[in-house]
């Protein structure tokens, strides 16, 4: 389900909840509603504002803006793709915020239900990595000796040409086999 930059309101019906907001991201809301009987595990990933970037100490403030009409398209074509490629997982929220922040306060929230906690860290994970790598959304600096646009930003991307993992984490059953 969409939402709108006046609207963060939990969806009525259906598995997916999408939104770009000015508004406080509502954390706990979404976390609540990702909960389903048959999922035994919520992934919930919170970006936050932090005090430092790329050779930028002393971060007060973000300020994001977006390509809106693009945006929310790119979120529920995420979905769609992290249901094809974890065809059990429950529930999905990708909402971020637009708007000034300062640091500590919530930017972007990814969320996912899955009935097994590995399909659900992997799922969000591609979630997050695919929303940073193909919606249009930038981000505007403020720190101690100046302000600029973030740095490292690239073109969007195709979402289903986004490797399913973008570091070489082990799985759940290497990581048992080696100890960790």
């Amino acid at each position: 389900m969409r939402g709108t930059l006046r609207d963060v309101q939990v969806p009525s019906a259906g598995e997916t909840w999408v939104a770009l907001t000015t508004e406080e991201l509502p954390v706990g809301q979404v976390y609540e509603w990702a909960v389903r009987g048959d999922c035994g595990a919520v992934v919930l990933f919170s970006g936050t504002v932090r005090d430092h970037a790329d050779g930028r100490d002393g971060v007060s403030s973000l300020t994001y803006e977006a390509y809106e009409e693009q945006c929310e398209r790119r979120f529920e074509q995420i979905a769609d793709e992290i249901r094809q490629r974890w065809t059990d997982v429950g529930r999905i929220a990708l909402l971020h915020r637009l708007g000034e922040m300062q640091v500590t306060e919530s930017t972007v929230l990814v969320v996912v239900s899955s009935p097994h906690r590995p399909q659900a860290f992997e799922a969000a994970r591609f979630g997050i990595d695919a929303l940073k790598a193909s919606a249009p959304i930038w981000k505007h600096e403020v720190w101690e000796s100046g302000s600029d646009w973030g740095t490292r930003a690239v073109p969007p991307q195709s979402v289903s040409s986004l490797p399913s993992s973008t570091h070489n984490a082990p799985s759940a059953g290497e990581a048992r086999n080696r100890g960790t």
